[in-house]
């Protein structure tokens, strides 16, 4: 499940929650207790699968991925 941030419009306080990304679930901010949040646009990260080592999980060195 990802990860989304809602901002709350009364204190600005930026709270992140679990969910499933179709949830309609109206959330609490932490700090004040509001119910007035919004979906706040927010960055990720994500790991490479990629290794530019020699010791790749490929014996012959031949894969396309690799």
């Amino acid at each position: 499940m990802p990860i989304f941030e809602y901002r709350c419009t009364k204190c600005e306080h930026v709270t992140a929650f679990l969910e499933k990304p179709n949830d309609r679930r109206r959330h609490k901010c932490e700090k004040c207790g509001s119910k007035d949040t919004e979906k706040a646009f927010s960055t990720f990260a994500a790991k490479s699968g990629t290794s530019s080592s020699s010791n790749s999980s490929c014996p012959t060195g031949t894969c396309s991925l690799s």
